[in-house]
């Protein structure tokens, strides 16, 4: 296509409008892979799969595809299988944190309960695992199953180590290094091995998806506690009620006066909730936003970095401008 290039910059306008005919083809195979369930399932599945979110996993597969030279078949269905894996991952998450609207509509754990919803999120984890095999590749097939693996153990370890005083900051970035930040790695790193890129160069993409997606979970660790609930369109204050130590709090435990951090270490560890007027009370609590905040912005100027080597196109343009919006994003989080 024609260079258009994209103005970059701090900018909250949506950057996936480049690729906006890849994604609608996404939409349309994971309109197909709906109807390869059972009848008595499809309704099921078709109800997940319509709460439709941002498709950022697809659209970064399609964009390092289109930014090492061609976006082809294989980067789309990349798209939906990521796509899928993480609508698995939605749906269990909402069980465990108890979650009762998502994207503005009832959670499917809210419509069915936690028993239809745990085999909904199987059968979305082992299709998406099923579609894999289509790339005719051990190495593909592969890649995509350790990011699986990734999650789950993030969400394992994650929900092991509620209220747990002993969390430390490089266990929590391992947590959602692997939690969130597998999958945007594993689509942007898979994407360019798709497009025949060397070693390196995929492993500079994977390191980009890590950073982005770990950059965009420490934003919705903030979200949960400075968000509206109307504006948000999910359930918030879930970290809260369940002991997620996110980054707010652990920047908040260790920067509080003792007998602050003494009164939050009693209620972490009597497992009561954490809730927002207790946090708002110390005087720290901004500051302990303000720092995840900056961490986050951290992470994407890193990202940004990463793309240094790429020759310029449009494609490279939106893939800098999806740092920017986030970074835009974050910003909103500051009190």
């Amino acid at each position: 296509m024609p260079a258009q290039t994209l103005q970059t910059g701090r900018s909250d306008r949506f950057p996936f409008e480049l690729v906006k005919p890849e994604l609608e083809r996404v939409e349309s195979a994971i309109r197909d892979q709906v109807r390869a369930f059972d009848p008595a399932v499809e309704p099921y599945v078709a109800y997940v799969c319509n709460t439709s979110g941002k498709r950022i996993r697809p659209a970064l597969a399609v964009l390092v595809g289109g930014a090492l030279g061609k976006v082809d078949d294989g980067h789309l269905k990349l798209g939906v299988i990521m796509e899928l894996i993480h609508m698995a991952t939605l749906v269990h998450d909402d069980i465990i944190d108890g979650a009762t609207t998502r994207r503005m509509v009832p959670t499917a754990n809210a419509k069915w309960g936690a028993g239809l919803s745990v085999l909904l999120g199987d059968a979305l984890f082992s299709h998406a695992l099923s579609l894999a095999t289509d790339f005719n590749s051990i190495d593909i097939c592969r890649k995509v199953g350790q990011s699986s693996r990734e999650v789950c153990q993030g969400e394992i370890i994650q929900t092991q180590r509620r209220f747990d005083l002993t969390l430390t900051k490089a266990d929590y970035f391992r947590i959602i290094e692997m939690k969130t930040g597998a999958l945007f790695a594993s689509s942007a790193g898979i994407a360019a091995s798709l497009s025949g890129a060397d070693e390196e160069t995929e492993a500079r993409f994977y390191d980009y998806g890590m950073k982005l997606g770990t950059a965009y979970q420490i934003y919705d660790d903030c979200l949960d506690l400075v968000g509206s609930e109307e504006e948000v369109g999910k359930t918030l204050r879930t970290d809260l009620a369940k002991g997620k130590l996110t980054l707010p709090i652990l920047n908040l435990l260790e920067t509080a006066s003792e007998a602050q951090r003494s009164k939050l270490n009693k209620r972490i560890i009597d497992q009561e909730p954490l809730d927002l007027p207790v946090l708002v009370g110390i005087a720290e609590y901004e500051g302990a936003i303000e720092s995840a905040i900056d961490t986050a912005v951290g992470l994407l100027a890193s990202c940004r970095e990463d793309l240094e080597i790429l020759a310029p196109s449009d494609y490279k343009d939106a893939l800098v401008q999806i740092t920017w919006f986030l970074q835009v994003l974050l910003e909103k989080c500051r009190r």
